[in-house]
């Protein structure tokens, strides 16, 4: 503006005014151009972007508009032919966001503006575009679509991660490491027991979106309030036709919107899953810390840099940046549960909420599901270090098998675990290991051999049936998935 305003004769007020005119639409069509929320640029599948976008919103509901009209056909009251010609311009390729958008400027209606649109190209067939119908018969169902395709890309996600995690599982159901209470050494487990807690806790989640998707994936088509008058006579089969030919369910009772407390039950399972997500990763993100080192995530030693300053670093960036997004997963859930909360037959306050809540929700969760298999097909696990940090507890972690063999000597519970808590706080004081201070003790010494007291030393020894809860699990996870 200053280099503008030293051109001669450019101190004109008209000038300037077109001027400044200029400089505002440049810098809008510089804004619209210009990536702003990290979905833009940084997060997210484009695939399942996709079904989210502006474009994808408006192919919906054109969809929708033309399925209403084919039900009409199939009752009678519209002609093929109309209906043809409805077909056939009702995609976004002639029926265009931009003419849309033009139109809604001046409707400030964004459904009327796309009935409009759609009149403008199909001539007298127009005639017939969104008879009967209210503007959230189209916007509901539409957003119907939208979810409906979101849990079908969020379920292959799923079972892609089940899969690596019951192969993991699989691989590792010998894998002897330290299992961990109150971040502080219990028993031996095995790494592949770990994994199938997870296994089966993602198996659950699968069983969960099977069970409610009918219940979620409704749309509605019966006016205004629910009461289906503009429809006719037959407004219940016309709204049975057009939901099962876009293959959603067919709902009992509306309101002007379709029950929110559908959406609930679908963020619920989107915030379910994220946690499930961050649960692996952090766990992960745990055992990598440098003091335990047992597994870890994936690392490119040839280009990876972990940090700018600090050479050595592997840090588990991937794990971290997944968690970090599951927790804005469970931030959408609290207004979810405000938009069930409308006025009498319906309000607005839910519209623009939802935009943001059902989009960035489920694209974001698609993110975290497809780090999170990323980091499962590409962990490292250190079977060595796992034994090392198992001795490095001097046989502490063993004294409730010592406790158990006692028992079966005819040593009663009460006086064999005060002999083992006396004995662990000895070796603990004195840094000493425990099967030493055992040996000396004189009820074990009397009751356990030698040889029985190093077979009960042994973390092998103390695993329990792991093994076959590793097989069952991976069973029927591969199962559920196939």
């Amino acid at each position: 503006m200053e280099k503008w305003e030293r051109i001669p004769g450019n101190r004109d007020p008209k000038n300037r005014k077109l001027s400044v005119m200029l400089k505002r639409n440049a810098l809008v069509g510089w804004l619209n151009i210009m990536p702003f929320s990290p979905l833009d640029y940084r997060y997210g599948s484009e695939e399942f972007k996709s079904i989210w976008t502006e474009e994808g919103r408006h192919k919906r509901q054109l969809d929708v508009e033309k399925a209403l009209i084919w039900a009409h056909m199939k009752l009678g009251r519209v002609s093929q032919q109309d209906y043809e010609i409805i077909e056939k311009i009702a995609i976004p390729s002639i029926v265009t966001t931009e003419r849309v958008k033009e139109i809604e400027s001046e409707t400030k209606h964004d459904i009327m503006a796309l009935t409009k649109a759609m009149a403008e190209k199909a001539g007298d067939a127009g005639w017939c575009i969104h008879l009967g119908a209210t503007s959230n018969d189209i916007v509901d169902t539409a957003v119907a679509l939208q979810i409906k395709d979101s849990i079908e890309m969020l379920r292959t996600r799923l079972c892609g991660l089940i899969e690596v995690c019951a192969n993991l599982s699989e691989k590792h159901r010998d894998t002897v490491m330290l299992g961990r209470t109150h971040g502080q050494a219990a028993v031996p487990i095995t790494f592949g027991l770990k994994v199938a807690v997870w296994t089966d806790e993602l198996v659950r989640q699968l069983n969960r979106i099977d069970g409610c998707k009918d219940r979620i994936c409704v749309g509605k088509f019966l006016g205004a309030v629910g009461t289906g008058a503009a429809q006719g006579e037959h407004a219940r089969e016309l709204q049975e036709l057009i939901l099962t030919h876009l293959g959603l369910g067919v709902p009992l009772v509306t309101t002007q919107v379709v029950g929110r407390d559908r959406y609930i039950e679908f963020m619920s399972w989107m915030c379910n899953v994220s946690s499930s997500c961050e649960k692996i990763l952090q766990e992960i993100r745990n055992l990598q810390r440098t003091e335990i080192g047992e597994v870890g995530e994936g690392f490119d030693v040839k280009k990876q840099v972990g940090s700018s300053t600090m050479a050595h670093k592997r840090n588990p960036i991937m794990s971290e940046n997944a968690c970090g997004l599951a927790r804005i997963v469970r931030s959408f859930m609290m207004p979810t549960w405000e938009n069930a909360l409308l006025w009498h037959e319906r309000d607005l306050a839910n519209s623009s909420s939802e935009r943001f809540t059902l989009s960035h929700s489920s694209t974001l969760l698609d993110d975290v599901l497809n780090k999170t298999t990323k980091v499962i097909t590409n962990l490292w696990v250190d079977k060595e270090k796992m034994i090392s940090n198992i001795k490095s507890q001097k046989g502490l972690v063993m004294a409730e098998k010592v406790m158990l063999a006692l028992v079966e000597k005819g040593v009663s519970r009460e006086e064999s675990h005060e002999v083992l808590r006396a004995a662990s706080m000895e070796s603990i004081s004195k840094k000493e290991e425990l099967i030493d201070i055992c040996s000396r003790d004189p009820l074990i010494a009397t009751k356990l051999t030698a040889n029985e007291l190093s077979e009960v030393f042994e973390p092998h020894n103390h695993l329990g049936v792991s093994s076959e809860l590793v097989d069952e699990c991976v069973a029927k996870a591969r199962k559920e998935i196939a």
